[in-house]
């Protein structure tokens, strides 16, 4: 009987740790500048959105051209957000100038546009289900390159 039991109960764990259970995003980068550097991006959930020094994930992945493509694994369903910038120097942060504007490019999921400071988690927030979630976030071009509208999101 206790065999039994213990079998049952490590089906059970299995299955509960099975890859179907976990949902996985892809991210298209697009608009992501020549000048190279790495993208550097951060999936948060609502309520660790305001820390940027503890994302749930984070991946750094060299920029290539015309798209940068990165995935985030084995997450839970539920709602998340992205906030990602390409760290052009390569120095492993977002540099900004003396008023404290962006000198690198930067993006929210739901190319969320910032007004003043970053955009909320209600405006960046996705869905992920059980299954392979893609989404597509627009780099701003504060590095001097001109880059279309970020209207239309994914």
């Amino acid at each position: 009987m206790r065999i039994r039991y213990i079998a049952a109960a490590s089906l059970i764990w299995a299955a509960a740790l099975a890859p179907s259970q976990a949902g996985e995003i892809v991210v298209h980068v697009d608009h992501v500048s020549p000048k190279g550097g790495i993208i550097s991006a951060a999936l948060f959930d609502r309520t660790d959105y305001h820390d940027d020094n503890d994302p749930l994930a984070s991946r750094n992945v060299p920029a290539t051209l015309p798209t940068t493509t990165l995935i985030f694994s084995h997450i839970k369903p539920g709602f998340y957000a992205i906030k990602m910038f390409q760290d052009i120097n390569r120095n492993g942060k977002f540099d900004t100038g003396f008023l404290g504007l962006p000198l690198e490019p930067y993006g929210f999921s739901n190319n969320a546009t910032p007004v003043l400071s970053e955009p909320g988690f209600g405006a960046t927030r996705f869905q992920v289900g059980h299954s392979k979630t893609v989404i597509t976030i627009r780099l701003s071009g504060t590095d001097g390159i001109s880059v279309p509208s970020r209207k239309g999101s994914n």
